[in-house]
């Protein structure tokens, strides 16, 4: 278990506001980081990046912590027989084993940078539904106010279907990870995100669009869009352009209300589900001095049987325990055991 310090430590007003950024593959996640990151640092405020890509070749940013220092994808994938989904798990479950070092280091640079910026695999599952993922998020959220921002690519999305594929991993992101939550479309300088905006707000515009679609999913899509409207009424969406920057001035101050919301709805469930757990623990221990007890307390007095009278041709014979363990004096027939390190060599 991570050992953090809680949110009561200090004053909210002096920690920063963790940015964890997520999207689909091609979304523009990390062009995204840059451009925000460009825009503190013109502003002269400072911002605490960190990489979570250890796939990523290079990054277009510098970063205050990269994973890719700390563990080798390429050798995790050689040394495990992995795949290439399957060295970025491991080595983010390999990262997040050393993730309360992370911690300390934000929590030493807290008075210096308002923002923490995370940048997340290009695989989004990967990290939604990770344990690793969970693990950071948790982590994060449970010391600093944090912000969920969805990356979506607009250009993909005037498909009505893809929109709906992209609103509904959106929901269940949401959901799932109970945070403020900031969606961002992308790439607006290709195509403005008004048109999406609309569909979120008017139910039979979207209609509309889909009647050009006649496939199984536009069916259900028609379907899954009356379902996410209450989804949509609390939704903060932004349109901004990692090429040009526009919109990125509007993203910041959602980014500020969410961090108020946090402060106002999620830090009390924070702080109410953090003592379920210490009230849990406590309960947990208490049991198990209580049985620590038990086993050390006396008990009842058990009563034991006399033996059998021997009859007077063996009363001779000693009354000795005689065990007999088979097989003759000498042999060693044990069973050793071995344990072969597989991952000989292996630093």
């Amino acid at each position: 278990a991570l050992t953090t310090p809680s949110i009561s430590d200090t004053s909210l007003s002096s920690k920063p506001t963790c940015i964890i950024c997520l999207g689909m593959a091609g979304s523009g996640k990390t062009t995204f980081v840059q451009r925000i990151n460009a825009h503190l640092h013109a502003k002269k405020s400072l911002p605490y990046v960190i990489n979570l890509d250890p796939a990523v070749h290079e990054v277009p940013y510098p970063a205050n912590i990269d994973i890719r220092d700390t563990v080798n994808y390429k050798e995790v994938m050689k040394q495990y027989n992995l795949g290439p989904n399957g060295g970025i798990v491991t080595s983010l479950n390999l990262f997040a084993t050393r993730f309360d070092q992370v911690m300390n280091f934000i929590d030493k640079r807290s008075q210096e940078c308002k923002y923490v910026i995370f940048d997340t695999p290009g695989q989004i599952e990967v990290f939604t539904w990770s344990a690793s993922g969970t693990i950071i998020t948790d982590a994060l959220a449970s010391t600093y106010p944090t912000v969920v921002v969805y990356i979506i690519d607009t250009v993909r999305c005037v498909n009505p279907v893809t929109f709906m594929s992209n609103m509904l991993y959106a929901c269940s992101i949401l959901y799932k990870s109970k945070l403020p939550f900031v969606v961002a479309m992308n790439k607006t300088d290709i195509v403005d995100h008004k048109f999406a905006v609309e569909w979120m707000k008017d139910f039979e515009v979207f209609q509309e669009a889909l009647e050009q679609e006649t496939t199984y999913s536009s069916s259900l899509s028609r379907s899954m869009s009356l379902v996410l409207d209450q989804f949509y009424e609390n939704l903060t969406t932004v349109g901004v352009s990692s090429l040009l920057g526009s919109g990125v001035d509007e993203f910041f101050k959602a980014i500020d209300d969410a961090r108020s919301e946090y402060i106002k709805d999620y830090l009390p469930y924070i702080e109410e589900t953090k003592k379920k757990i210490e009230e849990k623990e406590i309960a947990r221990q208490r049991e198990q001095l209580e049985r620590l007890r038990l086993d050390r307390s006396e008990g009842d007095e058990v009563q034991i049987q006399p033996k059998a009278t021997l009859n007077s041709k063996d009363s001779h014979k000693p009354r000795g325990i005689e065990i007999s363990l088979g097989g003759d004096e000498g042999d060693s027939d044990s069973d050793d055991m071995v344990i072969e390190d597989e991952n000989k060599g292996v630093s």
